[in-house]
This record gives C-alpha cells, structure tokens and sequence, in this order.
C-alpha cells in the first residue's frame, strides 16, 4: 500500500483509527485474528508517522452488513471530528459489499477522514479509484463461488446421508473425525435420558428439570452460566434425540399418513404439561403461554 499521509514532519499530530473485524466462521480459521490484523494495522502506522487514537474490533461481525457495534463507534469518533484516517487490514474488513464501502468513504470524507486498507491498490486519481473497484467486484465473485461450492457441498453430503456439521453438534454427540457423522458423548447423553424421563415418565416440571440439573452442578451445555427452560423444552422437542420406527420414516418421505410414533407422543406430553403446570400469572386461562 503506497503512502496515505502526505503530510509534513512539521505538521500537527495525524490521529488514526485502527479498525479490526473477524467474522464467526473467520474465527474457526487459523491466521487471520484480530490480534495479527491489530500487530499490521500498528506497524503501518507508526511508518506512516500516525498516532493511534482507539483500536476499534468487531469480533464475530459479518461484513455484510454496516450494523456492527464497532463500526458504530468508528463511525462515532469519525463525526466527532480531528480523525486524519481509519485502516484496516484488509478493503473487505470494513465493508464486504462495495455499495457500503462507498457510503463509508463518502460519510467519512464529509469529516475531512480517509478510509484506507493495507491491500489498497490504487490511489485517490480516477484510475486508482476504477482499480480499487474492480477488485472489489472480484472479491465479490470469488465469495459468491465459495458460499455456492459451500451449498452444493453440504447437499451432496445430505444426500448421502451424513451429517452436515455446524460450529458445535447438539447437545449429547461430537463429531467424527471426518465431521460426516456424530459420535455420543455419554456423559451428556446420559443428562439428555434423564431429562426425557422426568419429562415423559415421571411428570415433572419443565421449572423443575431445570432446578434440578442447576442444584446438581451438572455443566451446561456450551458452558453457559445456567440451565434454562428454553433448553429443557427443545431437547424433548428437538428431532435429533428420538428414534424413528420404519413406519414413521416412511410417512415423512412418501407423505402417506401421520403415524402416532414418539415425537408426536412427546408433543402431546408437553402440551398436557403446559396445561397442567400454567403460570401462576394465568389463572388457569385457557390457550395461556406460560411455561412451567
């Protein structure tokens, strides 16, 4: 990237913003972190001659969008005023679509700010400009064959049968090593089996599952603080814990009938216990939402 600042030695403090952003699935790659965008982002400016104002992150944010807490406050120094230039590391850091990498650009101008990226190609002249978007369109090409051999990927394993893994599996399973199928996880499928029993054979309470696993010290799934009834109720609700008769299969796939296996017997578990353990709040009214 050519030099930004033309500025003077003798000239006042030039304050810069350095702006880092990973997405989710960013995080799971290796060599792409916040902290090694960070490292480039102090180094080019202190060859530059800037002088750091904040270093902003948006760790977890799609680029897709503008509506990010730490482009917000980017946004929020930039108004406020004396920012020469804000960089990132990369063009696609602040915006992935083009259209809002300009809205940026313009918004940041009208406050006498540049917006610049270490892999910036052009300059300031019309020709910079027309290199610089046509990169932009490149990169947006090869984003949309990646997310499209991505889907074509994960129909061709649906279609075999195996499991399409997501960040982290259900509750109860891991992944193989190829990630193509689950393997139990004993020790948490053994919470999930005492949860469908106190809920189908013994009666007990959403509330009270959930009571009874946070009383007991048994860990949560995901390393949350606590248990929730949200969770309690999607496990006995969720798909991936029950098993399926022959039966069953076939009428999800051939559409020929609704047999009354173990998911819909479990449905009708919880309905009776949404009625027979009403909120308080309720009264007892008919059709009332609140959950035991």
């Amino acid at each position: 990237m050519p030099s930004t600042n033309g500025h003077d030695p003798k000239r006042s403090v030039l304050w810069a913003i350095l702006y880092a952003r990973v997405s989710t699935d960013e995080q799971a790659r290796s060599g792409y972190s916040l902290a090694q965008q960070l490292e480039a982002l102090r180094a080019y400016a202190a060859r530059e001659g800037y002088e750091v104002l904040e270093e902003v992150v948006d760790p977890g944010q799609s680029g897709a969008s503008l509506e990010r807490p730490g482009m917000d406050r980017v946004r929020d120094l930039v108004a406020a005023g004396g920012v020469s230039v804000v960089l990132a590391q990369d063009r696609d850091r602040f915006a992935r679509e083009p259209a809002y990498h300009y809205l940026l650009r313009k918004e940041f101008e009208e406050h006498g700010t540049k917006i610049r990226a270490l892999n910036d190609r052009g300059d300031e002249s019309p020709e910079g400009e027309l290199t610089d978007g046509i990169l932009d369109q490149l990169a947006k090409f090869e984003r949309a064959k990646t997310t499209e051999r991505s889907r074509r990927g994960k129909l061709r394993k649906a279609r075999q049968g195996k499991v399409v893994a997501g960040h982290r599996p259900h509750y109860g399973f891991g992944y193989n090593t190829a990630k193509d199928n689950y393997v139990m996880n004993e020790e948490e499928m053994s919470v999930v089996r005492r949860i469908f029993r106190m809920v189908g054979a013994d009666g007990t309470s959403l509330r009270a599952v959930r009571r009874t696993l946070q009383a007991e010290g048994i860990p949560t799934p995901g390393g949350a603080r606590s248990w929730t009834q949200v969770f309690v109720r999607s496990a006995v609700l969720d798909d991936v814990y029950r098993p399926h008769t022959y039966e069953e299969v076939k009428a999800l796939v051939t559409g020929s009938g609704s047999p009354i296996g173990p998911g819909r017997v479990l449905r009708n578990l919880l309905a009776q216990h949404q009625e027979q353990h009403l909120h308080p709040r309720c009264g007892g009214r008919a059709g009332c939402q609140g959950l035991p």
